[in-house]
């Protein structure tokens, strides 16, 4: 009873919290975008500035808005968080369904944060699965639905090897025998190599990417805290992109200083490693920027101890002026708080030229800012393997106008066997597909 009591004084008392968090931002989205992005002082806050949208289903006939010269269609919904997607050889769907693990919620910060995400959409049960779907008429439009893997624990990474896949749970990284055009999954799996987990286990996604010829996966894992609250011992092998052998399971730490890479993809022209990075919070609405950069090996990005280069978090004890001085500037600010979790490099031609050669970056939308920034899929064009411009959104609506509810929340992208673009839509438990107007 005593914990029921808490968490309803909680409930009572959030709407006062976020009442009293009046700190809105004062540095436009497109003036920390780029690779100069303005960085204004931090500041210390014992609750940080929040606004926090009540999640609302979508409406019957209702979809995310598109830019000009492009539509979006329902390809499937019924999903338990869709999470993220891959696209198989012969043109079948793989939907990872998946929410955070069951945790330590002890502190009041922790309790209050499960209450936002409840609000916002965030919370529930994830479907611990992966659906396959197919196109049977080959036309992107009408498509099966089928129970591909399941029994998993909170899984977001999938990568084919030939003809074994691999899949990333929150501990975990499993390999299974997987026979093409088969709809179903029976093989147990073995684990290939374990994953920071744990009853903490703060950003639990992890990411994942093979290396063109098979030998090796890079799995993106998260920080266990925002910036080492939970003790640096808790971030052994965290905040890190992981370099896995896939004949022998060992590992190796690629790069670090990472708070949460998500989204790792090679990009086309220069073969370099990208991830993109949601960055810290509790120092103010306008920082710090989330980005998306290459990654080097063996380069170190801050985290915690400085961001967005040699910006140094006083917070962090003990400060660590010789990393600090080792830390690499992100090359491209996506502004503060889009938590991006997407990224995609284009390589189709389905859609129109202008989104050709570049990358597009699902903004899952935090509640870490007044007004809120992100709810939306972006597209950001690349010369000579390097981004360039300012970010231009493609999807949008998944946020109403008004700030006031949110309808969904972009997570993974791919690309389809047609060129078109999926989105795997978390909150609004849909699947959509974008092409150009005039096309398929």
């Amino acid at each position: 009873m005593k914990k029921y009591y808490a968490i309803s004084a909680l409930a009572l008392t959030l709407p006062l919290l976020l009442a009293g968090c009046d700190n809105a931002a004062k540095i436009s989205p497109e003036k920390q975008t780029g690779s100069d992005p303005q960085l204004p002082a931090a500041q210390n806050f014992l609750l940080p500035p929040m606004q926090v949208p009540s999640g609302t289903p979508w409406k019957n006939g209702e979809t995310p808005k598109v830019a000009e010269g492009l539509k979006i269609e329902k390809v499937a919904d019924g999903f338990m968080h869709p999470r993220q997607l891959t696209v198989l050889p012969n043109g079948d769907i793989l939907v990872v369904e998946a929410n955070s693990p069951p945790g330590v919620t002890s502190k009041p910060k922790e309790l209050i944060m499960g209450l936002v995400q409840k609000a916002s959409g965030k919370g529930g049960a994830g479907g611990n699965r992966i659906t396959l779907l197919r196109n049977v008429s080959g036309d992107g439009k009408t498509w099966e639905k089928h129970i591909f893997l399941e029994n998993l624990h909170s899984p977001f990474g999938v990568q084919l090897i030939g003809d074994q896949l691999y899949v990333a749970n929150a501990d975990g990284l499993m390999r299974y025998h997987y026979q093409s055009g088969e709809t179903k999954i029976t093989d147990p799996g073995t684990e290939l190599a374990d994953l920071p987990g744990g009853p903490i286990n703060h950003h639990w996604t992890k990411s994942l990417l093979a290396s063109p010829d098979g030998s090796k996966l890079y799995v993106g894992v998260g920080s266990n805290s925002n910036i080492t609250e939970n003790g640096i011992g808790a971030e052994y092998r965290r905040a890190d992109v992981l370099e896995v052998d896939v004949a022998t399971g060992a590992s190796r730490i690629y790069a670090s200083g990472l708070r949460n890479p998500t989204g790792l993809q090679w990009e086309p022209q220069s073969g370099k490693l990208w991830a993109i990075v949601n960055e810290r919070d509790e120092i103010g609405a306008d920082l710090v920027p989330d980005y998306m950069t290459s990654v080097q090996e063996h380069g170190f990005y801050g985290w915690p101890y400085s961001y967005f280069g040699q910006h140094v978090d006083e917070r962090v004890r003990p400060q660590r002026p010789d990393l600090v001085e080792k830390a690499i500037k992100p090359d491209y600010a996506l502004s503060s708080h889009v938590a991006p979790l997407g990224l995609l490099f284009y390589t189709g031609s389905n859609l129109p030229a202008e989104y050709r050669g570049g990358a597009f970056i699902s903004e899952h939308g935090s509640w870490n800012r007044k007004p809120l920034n992100g709810y939306q899929v972006v597209y950001v064009a690349f010369q000579n393997g390097k981004p360039v411009g300012q970010p231009k959104p493609v999807v949008t609506g998944f946020l109403t106008d008004d700030q006031k509810e949110v309808r969904g929340l972009p997570v993974g992208l791919a690309m389809d066997k047609q060129g078109g673009l999926l989105i795997a839509d978390d909150a609004g438990n849909t699947v959509w597909r974008v092409t150009a107007a005039n096309g398929q």
